[in-house]
């Protein structure tokens, strides 16, 4: 049976949304709106760079303690927002593993260090690496690996399905992409304000005890995920076992923060009921 809980999306101030939930086993547990429509992920263009990042390493094409961005950072320094640049511009603002700064230049950063490793365009290497094997045909890159991939509900499915049962990469790697990395550091999270600690993985941001929080109050610590400024989200709870992607055409704004967290209860409390 679909998950009841998704028609919410119907009450969200927004022109068009989208809305789907997947399973830890692959499986659909249900879906609501346009899932085949392309909208602009803004930063929910992270979690799929940073896998892209991921299988490089893997490859052998890169290291995660390699210098990378400014002087005395890591790879997994800028995975993990704590390589020191600034939010968006190419200024460094503290010593690498002093504090969390997110930053989408750091993410750009990634993208040249890749490309310059492979000697494949980053757009290219991560269509190679994850969007064609993953059948993410409606899924594209058309800049920054920071903030402008484009998707569609459908394709992110086939994405929150690989995360939670890998098979592009070592189920042990994907581990260290949802486990706190340089744990203890605080720093803003864009949208929710000072966090203390603001826990992050590598490319993927850490619920833990963050309040306030895009997620439900009944989301377990372990949620990770990612939400973009374009009025997007993808969550996985490794405790119920399924993830949610939601995708919109309107802004991030009061209306997301008023909206997500109950929708994301209630999409919980269904499955918990055996839905």
């Amino acid at each position: 049976m679909s998950l009841q809980s998704l028609a919410l999306i119907e009450n969200w101030p927004v022109p068009t949304a989208a809305a789907a939930v997947v399973r830890a086993d692959g499986t659909l547990a249900g879906a609501h709106g346009p899932t085949g429509q392309r909208f602009p992920l803004a930063s929910v263009t992270k979690p799929l760079a940073a896998y892209a990042v991921l299988v490089a390493y893997e490859e052998g094409a890169i290291d995660l303690d390699e210098p990378a961005g400014p002087e005395g950072a890591t790879v997994r320094h800028l995975l993990a927002h704590t390589s020191g640049l600034a939010f968006d511009e190419q200024r460094v603002m503290a010593a690498p593993g002093a504090r969390r700064i997110y930053s989408n230049t750091g993410f750009e950063a990634l993208g040249d260090h890749v490309a310059k490793a492979t000697d494949i365009p980053f757009a290219d290497y991560l269509h190679q690496a994850v969007l064609e094997p993953l059948g993410m045909t409606s899924t594209m890159l058309e800049g920054s690996p920071a903030k402008d991939g484009v998707s569609t509900v459908d394709d992110l499915v086939r994405f929150a399905a690989e995360v939670q049962a890998p098979r592009l990469l070592d189920a042990r790697t994907v581990l260290d992409a949802m486990t706190v990395t340089y744990p203890g550091l605080t720093g803003i999270l864009p949208g929710y304000g000072h966090q203390r600690p603001n826990d992050w993985g590598l490319g993927f941001e850490i619920r833990d005890g963050k309040s306030p929080h895009w997620t439900g109050a009944s989301s377990s610590p372990r949620t990770f995920g990612h939400f973009g400024q374009s009025g997007t989200f993808l969550w996985i709870d490794p405790d119920a076992r399924a993830a949610c992607v939601a995708l919109t055409d309107r802004p991030f704004g009061a209306w997301a923060v008023e909206a997500w967290p109950p929708f994301t209860d209630a999409v919980l409390t269904e499955l918990r009921a055996g839905a």
